[in-house]
């Protein structure tokens, strides 16, 4: 049998918030996304950021419910070296998460911006809720292993 080919479609999208165009990636009807999707994810904002020099970049959200624990430290590396960070149609369970409630702001129509420098500090002693989804796989392992 062969091996089915995954692959990022880009599609030119306009935020008119802000009035810049985004490219953004669509990765397809995936429901959750591994560290092969993230790599493969990571290799078309690359292509995108390094190779094209887009300075705005979004990613489709429509159908993921799970993402790998990277894909935050990911977008966050490319907004600190000055790249508009977007995602699109985010799921309810991709909002609950810590990092996308904390860091991401709506700018409407199912659009969100990173924006870190908009997180406010946690009072000494806050621990924040963690969603499940949040929890590393290797982490659950090892606690498995106990």
């Amino acid at each position: 049998m062969a091996a089915s080919k995954k692959f990022c479609r880009v599609e030119s999208h306009d935020v008119a918030t802000f009035n810049d165009e985004v490219i953004v990636l669509y990765v397809g009807e995936m429901e959750i996304w591994d560290g092969a999707d993230l790599a493969l994810l990571r290799e078309s904002l690359t292509r995108l950021i390094r190779g094209d020099r887009r300075r705005a970049v979004g990613v489709d959200m429509t159908f993921v419910k799970y993402i790998p624990s990277g894909f935050f430290g990911m977008l966050f590396d490319w907004w600190d070296e000055g790249v508009q960070v977007y995602l699109f149609q985010p799921q309810p369970n991709v909002k609950r998460m810590l990092w996308f409630s904390r860091f991401f702001q709506p700018i409407g129509d199912g659009g969100y911006e990173l924006r870190p420098e908009h997180d406010t500090a946690m009072v000494e002693g806050d621990e924040p809720e963690v969603e499940e989804d949040e929890v590393d796989v290797a982490d659950q392992l090892a606690y498995a292993a106990r």
